[in-house]
């Protein structure tokens, strides 16, 4: 196959043909992965500007501070670790530009992006040039098993939990210790992220004899919810679960305050930013919970070490996306390390190994989907922070 040209590749990327013609540039590329290479490059493809920049630029520091930490200590295989950073700013087709132009750099792998639809649209290229991709964030079943091909994608691997287990915890929790009978639900129609939890928090929850008596969408350019949230209070819910997005969640949790809705609010990850308190309100919080991939009130001292070290490096205290960040970048360097290679298909196949690794968010193993097996964090919402209510083990009942 014909190598392209540098015009070729930089003229591919900016066109709009890029999008199918992207895994083919990236193909003709290979890893500077051999012995003469002075570092290790692994590429970083994260949502730094845009809608959901929170999360990217979260996970991308921790990533930073662990191969910051890793270098100082030796590196790995005698190498230091060169960090190859590029921001997809939470496009679908930007993202994908990016996988390809990391690819073309060299890198030995791809941690990020975030969220579901930029790891897709980054898969392919991935894919294509065999290069491993560990997402921190996307949560969604099918970033790792096409359901369509009835296969794992062998490239792909994610260090969070995935939707249906944060859904199941938190129906679990939500039925045994909140003692919650009949709920409401509210999803983005538009996002199969928050669809795919609705769907499956309802069936846990009435497969445990729950009844959900109220399901009301929105759209992600929607800032007014009181029509949905008056519908709602209609038909006198325990509570109202919202898998969406921070800054949804807290106009949606706001607005229902004001109509005087004082039902718990239940949720998922996405609710995990700053943001989200100063949207609602913290009086407004009160009383909600959502699944998550830690808490940075966990006690066990790595955790302790890991919030004290990001604090003084970033001056915030880290939320989940940093941690996983942190426990991702840590990921690959110790594949790296067990491949005794910077072959990205020895580092794959390193990958797929991994048994209890200790993270930040809980000692890891990779089920046969390339999902992590380990606990959910069930946090509560009091005076606008966070507190660790429970860690649970998904396991249905």
């Amino acid at each position: 196959m014909m190598v392209l040209g540098r015009r070729a590749r930089i003229a591919a990327l900016v066109t709009a043909v890029v999008f199918l013609f992207g895994v083919f540039v990236a193909g003709c590329a290979k890893p500077a992965s051999g012995p003469a290479a002075e570092k290790i490059k692994i590429g970083i493809n994260y949502e730094l500007s845009g809608n959901v920049a929170t999360y990217g630029t979260s996970c991308k520091n921790g990533v930073m501070l662990a191969l910051e930490e890793i270098n100082k200590a030796g590196g790995v295989l005698g190498k230091q670790i060169e960090p190859v950073v590029r921001d997809n700013k939470s496009d679908v087709t930007e993202s994908m530009n990016v996988a390809t132009q990391l690819a073309s750099m060299g890198v030995v792998a791809f941690i990020g992006p975030a969220t579901t639809g930029d790891v897709m649209a980054a898969e392919p290229v991935a894919t294509g040039n065999k290069i491993p991709l560990l997402t921190t964030s996307a949560t969604a079943p099918k970033v790792t098993f096409d359901e369509e091909k009835n296969r794992v994608r062998d490239f792909i691997f994610r260090i969070c939990i995935i939707d249906p287990d944060q859904a199941l915890v938190m129906a679990d929790y939500a039925w045994d210790t909140l003692k919650l009978k009949k709920g409401a639900i509210m999803m983005d129609t538009g996002n199969d992220y928050s669809k795919g939890l609705a769907q499956n928090f309802k069936e846990f929850f009435t497969a445990r004899g729950g009844a959900i008596v109220a399901e009301e969408g929105f759209t992600d350019a929607d800032t007014v919810f009181k029509p949905q949230l008056t519908r709602i209070a209609a038909k006198k819910p325990d509570f109202i679960y919202v898998p969406a997005y921070y800054n949804q969640v807290g106009l949606i949790v706001k607005q229902a305050r004001e109509l005087g809705i004082t039902v718990p609010f239940l949720g998922a990850d996405g609710w995990d930013s700053p943001e989200l308190v100063s949207l609602a309100g913290a009086p407004a919080l009160n009383g909600t919970y959502f699944t998550n991939h830690y808490s940075s009130q966990d006690p066990d001292p790595k955790v302790q070490a890991f919030v004290k070290a990001y604090k003084e490096k970033y001056g915030v205290e880290p939320d989940s996306f940093a941690a996983l960040g942190y426990d991702a970048g840590r990921l690959m360097v110790e594949a790296i390390r067990q491949a005794q290679s910077a072959d990205p298909v020895k580092i794959q196949q390193a990958l797929a190994a991994i048994r209890d690794f200790p993270g930040i968010t809980g000692k890891l193993s990779f089920d046969e989907r390339h999902n992590p097996v380990k606990e959910v964090a069930i946090i509560k919402m009091v005076d606008g922070k966070q507190q660790l209510a429970a860690k649970l083990i998904p396991e249905k009942k």
